[in-house]
């Protein structure tokens, strides 16, 4: 078999995916977590240059997408820390592998350093004078969109959007080389950005640089979309992916 079958994927995301991750050190958490929060944001911003210079909206969002999808295959093949794909650490916690304790520090500390990434870049995209015409624009529209929608609406789509991200990480653990890799990565996080989904780092991006454009974008606005969406994340990442694929896969063949 020249890739990894869905068993053989939850035993390395229980015995030592999880558990690696929680035996980081604060440093090693909160720098790459910081290099995480930039790469997802290298796809952010690539993807509203994208959209911005395309007409038809449903072109938009799939190029949108697929040039977005950079971001996730910097985290997965050079290695750095995400939250939302930390998101799975939850199987191990399930398995008895690692605590509670250890994952909640993870998650907090490598969501902040996120943030503190996903910030570096929309200040240094400012800073470059490439936010400008159509594609500042464009970029106050995503933000405004974003912290446009109610709680509910962002936390659903957070749930959705983290099932697929979650599933992208796991496709991409199951094949043995980068193209491999690569193509797991691509379609399913394509499939989120089209969709409309919302994803709580990439929102560390879109939003602030919404804010650093258009005073209408408010903070109130940032936190109420982060909240939301980062809450939506754990459920889809935690529960429909590292919960029911440890019941499948693990707790059942315990029986």
């Amino acid at each position: 078999m020249n890739f990894n079958a869905p068993q053989g994927i939850a035993q390395s995301v229980i015995e030592k995916v999880g558990v690696g991750k929680c035996k980081l050190s604060f440093w090693q958490m909160l720098v790459l977590g910081i290099l995480a929060g930039a790469f997802i944001a290298f796809g952010a911003q690539l993807a509203t240059r994208i959209m911005a210079n395309v007409v038809d909206p449903g072109l938009q969002m799939v190029l949108g997408g697929a040039v977005f999808s950079v971001g996730l295959m910097l985290v997965v093949i050079a290695g750095a820390e995400l939250f939302t794909g930390n998101n799975l650490i939850f199987m191990s916690v399930l398995a008895g592998e690692t605590t509670i304790g250890k994952m909640l520090t993870n998650w907090v500390v490598v969501w902040i350093a996120n943030f503190i990434g996903s910030l570096l870049i929309a200040w240094l995209m400012i800073q470059s004078g490439l936010v400008s015409g159509v594609i500042a624009d464009k970029a106050v529209a995503i933000a405004a969109g974003k912290t446009g929608a109610t709680f509910w609406q962002i936390f659903v789509r957070g749930i959705m959007c983290n099932w697929l991200v979650c599933l992208a990480v796991w496709l991409a653990l199951a094949a043995h080389d980068i193209p491999g890799k690569i193509l797991g990565i691509f379609m399913p996080i394509m499939a989120f950005v089209a969709s409309g989904f919302e994803h709580s780092v990439a929102n560390m991006y879109f939003i602030p640089m919404g804010m650093m454009l258009d005073s209408n974008i408010t903070q109130n606005g940032l936190w109420g979309n982060l909240a939301a969406s980062t809450l939506g994340n754990i459920v889809g990442g935690a529960f429909f992916v590292a919960t029911l694929y440890w019941f499948v896969y693990h707790k059942c063949n315990k029986k």
